[in-house]
């Protein structure tokens, strides 16, 4: 069914009880509509809080890198052992719980726009601790992140550095894993102002705390990774406060319950294409890294991959938090039985990311000349930036299209489909067009970040082809009936899209 087409009439979802049936709602009068859209372009304006989690670290990255490039020392190890081991750790760990958490995305969601309120404080709460279970394995992996850098032959002193940086980093595993729960249990039920107000009061306070660490006591790269930690902590802290004690979570957190012990793997079903989902397309990005330390002078190649990765990154949270709006209101909408609600906050979300990745890209080509001075001093190091950011323009326009298709699909529950998507993108397309441009036409870096475009565009085109298709009636049918089975049936009949 095309996002545009008008759907029949069909009122029978029964708003006055709270009770959703399993047949969709009549399209909404026009006032209606434009109050929807109302809400929904309210919603984007903080759209990027609603990802404020992983863009507060993303500017962490960055201060660390800004410190450590400005030291007296020599620049390059420092940054590269930073770089390295912050990719690392991405690929290990962050990104696997980010994946995992994701999954309450559509669970939360769904369940919110049922009005199935106490079931949003089940689901975080049964992913808190799956995700804070499966932390500690990857919380093994870091420990021996040199070991496993230098087995994959990567320079032996800029992996003992990310060796150092990620055992330091530990700590911050486990609040992240927690964070990205509390971060999709307020964010499906549109609660983003405290969200954003946490992670700013975060972020000033991780650059006190990274100036103390890094320049007053030395600590170095250990301080840097340590300063994460103690901010992830501290926004932890913040979001469980705010939880328990405002009025706006009153009815979504009832406190802790035994019901969050029990179908688990019911959880596991959803999170784990959740987590190959968005894995497989993050991965691709962080493995440009690694790659880039096979390359002719690694250490510059490693460098400045990663300024441009952290640069696509601190951008990237404007695309991704439209994503995670679209995401919300897709969820909602269904578990309210209303079909229409979802195409149309689909529709305006596409042309908000057009406008947004058309004016990101266009601002990228400008700052192209200076953008390297605010990571190094190195005049080698600012002209290949210089270089690489008319690239990021182009990825830069694309990942808004892409991050509002995927959210789209986040939010009907289609994560084992989309992980096939991103497997063939990324892996079949993607990453073996960076090889071949990078090693043998021998573009170096600028060929790996071609090969990822190449991925992204074949992502979007099947993206587009399967939003094009879906039947919007059949998908509110069944969030209808999986939030008021608990979440269930989803994952059964995402299985037959």
């Amino acid at each position: 069914m095309h996002w545009f087409q008008e759907e029949e009439k069909n009122p029978h979802t029964n708003r006055k009880n709270h009770q959703p049936s399993s047949t969709t709602a009549a399209p909404p009068s026009h006032s209606t509509a434009a109050t929807r859209l109302d809400q929904l372009v309210a919603l984007d304006y903080s759209a990027p809080s609603d990802y404020c989690i992983l863009s507060c670290l993303a500017s962490l990255k960055a201060l660390e890198y800004i410190y450590l490039s400005d030291d007296n020392n020599p620049r390059e190890l420092p940054l590269s052992g930073a770089s390295l081991g912050s990719s690392f750790a991405s690929v290990t760990g962050f990104y696997v719980l980010l994946g995992m958490g994701s999954a309450l995305e559509t669970l939360c969601g769904q369940a919110y726009g049922a009005k199935q309120y106490h079931m949003l404080g089940v689901h975080t709460q049964r992913a808190i601790l799956t995700l804070l279970g499966l932390s500690i394995p990857l919380a093994i992996i870091w420990y021996n992140t040199s070991t496993i850098l230098i087995l994959l032959h990567q320079n032996h002193e800029i992996a003992t550095e990310a060796g150092v940086f990620n055992r330091w980093m530990i700590p911050s595993l486990f609040a992240y894993g927690i964070l990205q729960c509390l971060n999709r249990f307020l964010q499906t039920q549109n609660n983003i102002i405290p969200m954003l107000i946490c992670s700013g009061f975060t972020a000033l306070l991780h650059v006190l705390v990274c100036w103390v660490l890094v320049f007053k006591i030395k600590l170095g790269i250990k301080g840097a990774a340590l300063a994460i930690t103690i901010s992830n902590w501290v926004n932890v802290l913040l979001f469980a406060i705010y939880v328990r004690l405002s009025p706006a979570c009153k009815k979504t957190w009832t406190g802790f319950s035994k019901e969050a012990l029990h179908d688990i793997l019911s959880f596991l079903k959803l999170a784990v294409p959740s987590a190959i989902m968005i894995c497989l397309e993050y991965w691709s990005f962080e493995m440009v890294v690694l790659l880039a330390g096979l390359l002719p002078n690694p250490k510059l190649e490693t460098s400045v991959l990663s300024i441009s990765l952290n640069t696509c990154w601190l951008v990237y949270m404007i695309s991704v938090g439209l994503g995670g709006t679209i995401s919300t209101r897709v969820s909602n909408e269904l578990g309210a039985g209303s079909p229409y609600g979802a195409r149309l906050a689909l529709r305006v979300m596409i042309i908000v990311a057009l406008s947004e990745g058309t004016i990101i890209a266009i601002t990228t080509i400008l700052v192209r000349n200076v953008w390297g001075k605010l990571y190094s001093k190195e005049e080698e190091v600012i002209r290949y930036v210089a270089k690489m950011m008319l690239l990021l323009a182009l990825s830069d326009f694309l990942d808004g299209f892409q991050c509002v298709l995927s959210g789209a699909a986040r939010g009907c529950g289609w994560q084992n489909l989309c992980s096939f998507i991103n497997l063939g993108a990324y892996y079949l397309v993607g990453i073996p067009s960076a090889v071949l441009f990078a090693f043998v036409f021998h573009f170096g870096g600028k060929g790996l970040w071609m090969g990822i475009i190449c991925g992204l565009s074949v992502q979007v085109v099947a993206l587009v082809i399967v939003n094009l298709r879906a039947d919007w009636k059949k998908e509110a049918n069944k969030a209808v009936r999986g939030a008021q089975r608990g979440g269930s049936v989803i994952v059964e009949e995402e299985e037959e899209l």
